[in-house]
């Protein structure tokens, strides 16, 4: 049996990887501070990720590594979001394991309409700066032999299981009121990676990682849909008699004027003024044709929990 290790397993992302590689008949280990949300079949190992030392023990002889850790969105600053990364390479050591990592936009201009893997990146803020420097630690790590990077790269996080993304920190805050307030801007396209999806994803590309390079970045097509569209998915799941409005995205700026976690949010608003597609036929060869969940059936099964607690409410 193959074995994978989801460093940072409390993150979205990394649930969803831990999900999909044990649906595939893999041996998932988890590692992190805490057990917040067990998976079962999934064997947890208590750790600090600031602990290179403790994460070389976690990883020991699993074939595959998935880098889910994260920090706080105000915490990249001051150079700790690369200190985290090298941390990580620190811990693989020169093992030459397969690392697997979710990217995002942020490496690309806000005028860059259609990305694909090999656009240059030209970051529109200090935030897609950092990435882009993470991505080159991994990069010179590959280049080494100290480890083969398979990145994916990806729109907003959304999925039954999610936490802190637009759905449950803004756009269904009132659903036990019957509202639903839609993120985005009016007839602009958004690309969203529904997590079940995500995590198969990566599970075809470690299957194919013998034939992949040292260094290999794939952008996943996801969903790219307006809010219109969004509303619509919503709706059609929605108790009858819900209201919809729109994230009142103006006040981010003023509540970042107290709140450090808003404020770089607010300075991440080009992400939704423009329409930003993610593309990739060697991806999409790879995965096969009609991979992903139908939008209509992946926004149902994201949204059901909030509105189920609508019901208990009434």
């Amino acid at each position: 049996m193959q074995s994978i290790i989801v460093l940072g397993i409390n993150g979205h992302v990394g649930a969803a990887a831990a999900r999909a590689f044990l649906a595939a008949g893999y041996a998932v280990t988890g590692f992190g501070r805490s057990n917040k949300h067990p998976i079962p079949g999934l064997t947890f190992v208590k750790g600090d990720a600031n602990d290179v030392e403790a994460m070389r023990a976690a990883i020991g002889n699993t074939d595959l590594v998935f880098n889910a850790l994260n920090l706080p969105y105000h915490q990249w600053t001051e150079g700790r979001k690369e200190a985290q990364t090298e941390k990580v390479i620190a811990a693989l050591g020169t093992t030459g394991k397969t690392l697997l990592f979710p990217g995002n936009v942020y490496n690309y201009a806000a005028t860059d309409r259609v990305i694909t893997p090999d656009m240059p990146q030209r970051p529109h803020t200090s935030r897609g700066e950092i990435r882009v420097r993470v991505e080159n630690l991994y990069r010179a790590a590959a280049s080494r032999g100290d480890l083969q990077l398979l990145m994916i790269r990806a729109g907003d996080f959304f999925g039954p299981h999610s936490t802190n993304d637009w759905f449950d920190l803004a756009m269904m805050t009132e659903a036990k009121k019957g509202k639903v307030a839609v993120m985005g801007a009016p007839g602009v396209a958004h690309a969203w990676a529904y997590l079940p999806d995500l995590g198969r994803a990566f599970v075809k590309v470690a299957e194919a990682r013998t034939r992949l390079g040292r260094f290999e970045n794939f952008h996943f097509a996801g969903h790219f849909v307006t809010p219109e569209e969004l509303r619509a998915a919503i709706a059609a799941a929605a108790p009858a008699g819900s209201r919809f409005g729109w994230v009142a995205r103006w006040i981010f700026p003023m509540i970042g004027l107290v709140d450090p976690v808003m404020r770089d949010i607010a300075k991440m608003a080009y992400l939704w003024d423009n329409p930003m597609e993610l593309r990739d036929p060697r991806l999409d060869a790879l995965l096969g044709p009609n991979f992903a969940t139908p939008f209509g059936e992946a926004v149902a099964a994201t949204v059901a929990p909030f509105f189920a607690q609508a019901r208990l409410a009434a």
